[in-house]
């Protein structure tokens, strides 16, 4: 832990490590979410949607390995049984149990909505007390938006094919 870096800290420590938890805690359930959902989907569009899937998939990964970084620079402890995942997430996990392709798009657009709000609150609440963890907040949102744009945009494309008898 960086003395230094924890002192120059304007907010709550356990406040922000709580935060940090929590979106940790759904980084994994979202990978979890979408890499499940890639294996099991079913319907048109399924090669591009898992394609898109995969690929989120490591993101949220790469999300989750950005926070615990944080969580020990600040000297927190990331939290270690994933049981607690679904208590501290600020977003529902919805298991694939219904793996058609538009089902599983608008879970994960449902999702990407939930973690763009979380980002944006993790902003809100590190602007000008905490820049390291408002910078990888902003890093993370900027992923989330875009993920969302990307389901959009393949609900949309199922949609119309769907809508002109294409499947």
């Amino acid at each position: 832990m960086g003395t230094m870096g924890r002192k120059i800290i304007g907010m709550d420590v356990d406040e922000l490590l709580r935060l940090l938890n929590a979106a940790y805690a759904s980084e994994w359930l979202a990978y979890h979410q979408y890499w499940l959902g890639a294996k099991v989907i079913k319907g048109p569009m399924k090669d591009a949607v898992v394609a898109e899937l995969t690929l989120h998939a490591t993101e949220e990964l790469n999300h989750a390995t950005l926070l615990v970084g944080r969580i020990i620079q600040l000297g927190g402890a990331p939290v270690t049984d994933p049981r607690r995942w679904f208590e501290l997430s600020p977003c529902a996990y919805d298991a694939p149990d219904d793996p058609y392709v538009a089902v599983l798009l608008a879970q994960n657009i449902a999702g990407e909505q939930c973690a763009i709000d979380t980002y944006k609150k993790l902003m809100d609440a590190t602007k000008d007390k905490d820049m390291v963890t408002y910078n990888i907040a902003l890093t993370i949102l900027e992923q989330e938006v875009e993920h969302e744009e990307d389901l959009q945009s393949l609900k949309e494309d199922l949609d119309l094919m769907v809508s002109r008898g294409n499947t």
